[in-house]
């Protein structure tokens, strides 16, 4: 009798609650599907509007940010999507989400800073990918630019990530934007040596050098007499790729030509005089 009555409660209590729990058990189920459906839907069109800005050659420094942006954009449809689904109120929904992007926006104001910093850097293009820029305190090529960070590769092949907003907010030193730069070179010869002579060779030795950019403009002045010298100020051009190509050719091309020439470089000396007692 008492196995009756058990079975007799459990009967009536799902003929109350049975049909509710079918009818959530069905909208679970629905918002699963809705959920990964969509997102799988919405990695394919994140996917797709990424081959389609790269087919349009859209600018190489906006396509990562705006894939970021739409995908999360998407995202968060899909979401909603699945939440009303499941019966909640679509507003309510929302109000939620922005109650909770307020208190995580609190918590995260560093990362809300890099993100407005990376929209400045996309919007005002002080540097764009593929260029040489020095931020920081780091020197290197601009790899990608990100919702939150930029990547640079050092001329040693490292990856610096540096955060946006501080990139934004701090000097930037764009050494692609001019299209030239020049190669600051110093080249002493010694108070004895011919100085037009001197000049000459060094001026061949950049019509030489195949990165310099218009050899002819290379600028050669004496520019110190130095207690045991005299230096040469010297700046060729060139593309900022090829500097330090440059800057390694002419000190090493420059010496080799004096010493053919017979132009003598000053090296520091020390006299030694020794005196005998009487």
């Amino acid at each position: 009798m008492f196995n009756s009555l058990l079975l007799f409660d459990f009967a009536e209590f799902w003929k109350t609650i049975g049909p509710s729990v079918v009818e959530a058990g069905k909208s679970l189920g629905l918002a699963l599907v809705v959920l990964f459906i969509g997102l799988s839907i919405a990695g394919r069109i994140t996917k797709g509007f990424g081959k389609v800005m790269e087919s349009r050659d859209m600018d190489a420094s906006l396509r990562p940010f705006l894939k970021s942006l739409v995908g999360t954009i998407l995202k968060v449809l899909v979401l909603l999507a699945a939440a009303s689904t499941l019966g909640m109120e679509v507003t309510s929904f929302v109000a939620i989400l922005s109650a909770a992007a307020f208190a995580v926006g609190m918590a995260l104001q560093g990362s809300l800073a890099n993100f407005a910093g990376g929209v400045l850097i996309l919007v005002f293009k002080p540097f764009k990918v593929g260029d040489l820029v020095s931020a920081q305190g780091f020197t290197g090529n601009v790899k990608e630019i990100q919702v939150f960070n930029t990547l640079l590769v050092t001329l040693d092949n490292q990856i610096i990530i540096l955060p946006n907003g501080a990139v934004s907010n701090g000097a930037i030193q764009n050494l692609t934007m001019a299209g030239t730069r020049g190669v600051d070179l110093t080249f002493g010869i010694s108070y004895n040596a011919d100085i037009d002579k001197a000049r000459t060779i060094i001026q061949q030795v950049a019509n030489a050098c195949p990165q310099i950019t218009e050899p002819e403009k290379t600028t050669i002045f004496v520019g110190e007499l130095a207690d045991s010298a005299v230096n040469f100020a010297v700046r060729p051009w060139t593309k900022p790729e090829h500097w330090w190509d440059v800057y390694f050719y002419m000190h090493e091309h420059v010496k080799k030509e004096f010493d053919k020439a017979g132009v003598e470089m000053p090296f520091p000396q020390m006299d030694v005089h020794v005196h005998k007692n009487a």
